[in-house]
């Protein structure tokens, strides 16, 4: 039932700004007819014209003589001024962002660098949490909508399909910027490190040490651009140094939803199977794998030099101090925020992707190459 206290024609305004702000009437396609809007909410066409009226003289949509009523390209704006009129006061500007997962230092780091910014600027926000998964991401992204968010903020999942409403707010050109992420081929703005230049900056340090026998461990691929270019910067930074490109030193199948015990066992294998590899670079689940490979008899850094990807909490206090490749985790959830709001107030689709430098920080899980004299005697002993 319509609520009483609301005019009719404001309840149709309503509607119909929702269905914009949601895309599901994306920009220049046609809205329902006058007759049709009538139909569906029992009232006149005076009713209705006179909410189709209020729409078109602020600028969220238009009308084409014999054609019909089209939904305005830059109504974002209009709508934004339409909502705080109706409202009676300036409306708080809310940013929707959106992560996989919130259980690191680099997830949690970006939200914080996000909210920083956001509330800088005297924005909100609206955060949730997508669970890996990409049909949740779908679904939070349409509740985001419903909420009427001004802008979204998205960390993807890992995946080699587009998901359907990330291409359909980059084709309307809703305010959004993705974060750890590209969709090639698609004018999506991106906030992200230099993966690629990380990648070799990591090669370089273990050949600074007189490693040649370098493996890579991550997870799967798929797509996800952040991993293909971790992947390419190592292979690059292995031709740089003449070392012949070894695929089956490549550890790619391991998924966030494997236990420590189903990653300790792949890592147990990838190194029995490899006895020759002296050195690692590990692009997830690094603390895992320093463990699985002093369970599996290597010490680090004496036998198997390892690099992580990311920094640890009081990573001094470990085991083994990792050396990691360190990437700006608030910065880049700061960056993110600045160019979103910077596409909601300037009015237009500003496409931007922006890669920040990482930096290595050495610490004990790197060391000298061991001489091949050293690695024969360990081998026999091994044998016998």
């Amino acid at each position: 039932m319509a609520n009483k206290q609301v005019p009719m024609y404001r309840e149709i305004e309503q509607y119909i700004m929702t269905q914009i702000r949601c895309n599901k009437w994306p920009p220049l396609s046609r809205i329902p007819s006058e007759n049709e809007l009538s139909e569906q909410f029992q009232v006149s066409r005076i009713t209705v014209k006179n909410a189709l009226s209020n729409l078109v003289d602020n600028g969220i949509v238009f009308r084409q003589q014999g054609k019909g009523t089209f939904v305005s390209a830059d109504h974002h704006i209009a709508l934004d001024n339409l909502y705080s009129k109706m409202g009676g006061e300036s409306r708080k500007r809310t940013i929707g962002f959106l992560m996989p997962r919130l259980d690191n230092h680099f997830t949690a780091n970006v939200l914080s660098g996000i909210e920083d910014e956001l509330s800088k600027a005297d924005y909100r926000m609206l955060f949730s949490k997508t669970n890996d998964s990409q049909q949740d991401e779908i679904v939070k992204i349409k509740d985001m909508m419903e909420a009427q968010v001004d802008g979204l903020i998205i960390y993807p999942v890992e995946g080699e399909n587009y998901n359907s409403e990330i291409l359909s707010l980059t084709l309307s050109k809703f305010p959004l910027v993705l974060v750890d992420r590209t969709l090639k081929g698609l004018d999506t703005s991106s906030v992200s490190s230099d993966n690629f230049e990380a990648s070799v900056m990591a090669v370089n340090h273990l050949h600074e040490h007189g490693h040649t026998s370098i493996g890579i461990i991550s997870s799967r691929a798929d797509g996800t651009s952040s991993i293909e270019d971790r992947i390419a910067g190592y292979e690059q930074g292995l031709e740089n140094h003449g070392i012949l490109i070894d695929r089956s030193l490549q550890l790619s199948n391991l998924t966030f939803d494997m236990t420590e015990e189903e990653i300790s066992g792949q890592v147990h294998k990838f190194l029995n199977d490899h006895p020759q590899l002296s050195a690692i670079i590990v692009s997830y689940f690094g603390p895992h794998v320093i463990r699985a490979a002093i369970e599996a008899g290597r010490r680090v850094p004496e036998d198997l030099s390892v690099i992580l990807f990311d920094d640890i909490p009081y990573a001094d206090f470990s085991l083994v101090p990792p050396t990691v490749v360190a990437q700006q985790e608030r910065e880049i959830g700061r960056e993110a925020a600045r160019h979103i709001i910077e596409q909601i107030e300037q009015g237009q689709h500003i496409w931007r992707r922006i890669k920040l430098p990482a930096t290595l920080i050495p610490r004990g899980s790197t060391g000298p190459a061991r001489s091949l004299s050293e690695l024969d005697y360990d081998q026999s002993l091994q044998a016998n």
